[in-house]
């Protein structure tokens, strides 16, 4: 395939000092550790807007708390073209998740810019505030503020320190008494693309270095509660015992023989996550186990057959044990689709580049999936080693970051030429 289309080439080695530069910005006795709404996190902020100042981005922190950098088009009556992701990181994560969506599109611009290149559209790098779960509970909170997403009722969820979410928003240099409605509306952004690490091994077992994403999953999140009878573990008889954490634990084992069930039905995962068990003493027979289950899949009436399959397991391990039981929904996801002229625009300037490419879905959440309810949204994945992420072992290799930002170039011009 041939094309007109200015090379822009991608100074890597000016990438990967930025990530370097950025990761150096975490707490020092838990790399790599980024939380938002802490210090460390403001002082990589400000490095961050810093470096979009000196490739000439205008730069502002919008409602929403989302640093923006903005790079003028030609045509200033045009939307513009969005690129980036999150610069969040969880406690003891890696330096690449999200990092490499927010520098990849800076260092996209500074390619462009370097080989002459003018869009029509205007291109605006952002660094969504707090994608990754909060102390407030909610995650994703720049994306979704963006998007209308955020309710009165999570804007008053409280930090440990009794700090609401509309503080914690402020105190990031935004506004969230206008977080009412939508930041932006349909029609406002031309089209939003996300380069990320795939946070799995697909890529990196096919020798693939690009990976165009279809859809990101729906996903649901659910609490159960197992209440016993607390007893001394010394005098209490085995057959007498109404031990809550053993029926917790043949529940996790549950979900676990259900999720294999259902996966070979279809994309589906289970994991049962967090437990938290009282008394919690060794020598008391657990009284009350509480665990969350997150499922995962591209088909909402598989994921709800799921949750139905896992409830009737739960109703009766209980009652074979004696136990009570409840559940609680703590959230719900829906799955989003990738826009198909944004998804061609990344294939194509990709196979210009000569980059092999793979469609695949995305099982993980990610800011894009809230940017898709008012802008055509597509992503590309680059690989990371054995599929490794939120852990300091996650590692992507730095041809692999240049490479994404390459077709993140690319594919911005070829949306500037094709969109409205």
């Amino acid at each position: 395939m041939t094309s007109t289309t200015p090379p822009a080439r991608i100074d890597a080695e000016r990438l990967w000092a930025d990530i370097e530069a950025l990761a150096a910005r975490t707490e020092p006795d838990r790399p790599y550790t980024r939380r938002a709404f802490t210090e460390v996190y403001l002082e990589g902020r400000r490095w961050l807007a810093a470096r979009m100042r000196e490739a000439g981005l205008e730069t502002h922190v919008d409602a929403g708390g989302n640093l923006i950098g903005r790079w003028e088009g030609t045509d200033p009556g045009l939307p513009p073209l969005m690129a980036g992701s999150h610069t969040d990181t969880v406690v003891n994560g890696g330096r690449f998740d999200g990092v490499v969506g927010v520098l990849g599109a800076l260092e996209a611009i500074r390619a462009l810019q370097e080989a002459g290149v003018r869009l029509r559209h205007p291109v605006e790098v952002v660094d969504f505030l707090a994608e990754e779960p909060t102390d407030y509970g909610p995650s994703c909170v720049g994306s979704q503020a963006l998007a209308g997403g955020l309710s009165p009722p999570m804007l008053a969820q409280v930090n440990p320190a009794g700090e609401t979410l509309a503080e914690g928003i402020r105190r990031m240099g935004g506004d969230p008494d206008a977080l009412a409605r939508p930041l932006r509306r349909p029609g406002e952004i031309a089209a939003y693309l996300e380069m990320h690490i795939e946070q799995g091994p697909v890529l990196e077992s096919r020798g693939v270095p690009i990976g165009i994403v279809t859809g990101i999953a729906s996903m649901a999140w659910h609490r159960i509660v197992v209440e016993g009878r607390a007893g001394h573990a010394g005098t209490t008889p085995m057959d007498l015992r109404q031990d809550a954490l053993a029926g917790a634990a043949e529940i996790v084992l549950a979900v676990e023989r259900i999720g294999r069930e259902l996966a070979a039905r279809g994309p589906f995962v289970a994991t049962a996550g967090r437990l938290r068990n009282e008394p919690n003493n060794m020598n008391v027979v657990p009284a009350r186990t509480e665990l969350t289950v997150d499922l995962r899949s591209h088909d909402e009436a598989l994921l709800d057959h799921g949750w139905q399959r896992i409830l009737d397991a739960v109703e009766a391990i209980c009652q074979a044990r004696r136990l009570r039981c409840s559940t609680r929904c703590l959230g719900r996801a829906p799955g989003v689709q990738a826009d198909p002229m944004v998804m061609e625009a990344l294939e194509r300037a990709a196979q210009e580049l000569g980059y092999a490419t793979l469609r695949l879905s995305s099982g993980a959440g990610h800011d894009a999936m809230h940017v898709a309810r008012i802008a055509p949204m597509g992503m590309l994945f680059i690989p990371c080693r054995a599929g490794l992420s939120h852990c300091p072992e996650e590692w992507a290799e730095p041809r692999d970051i240049a490479r994404g930002a390459e077709v993140l170039a690319r594919a911005l011009q070829w949306l500037d030429r094709h969109l409205p």
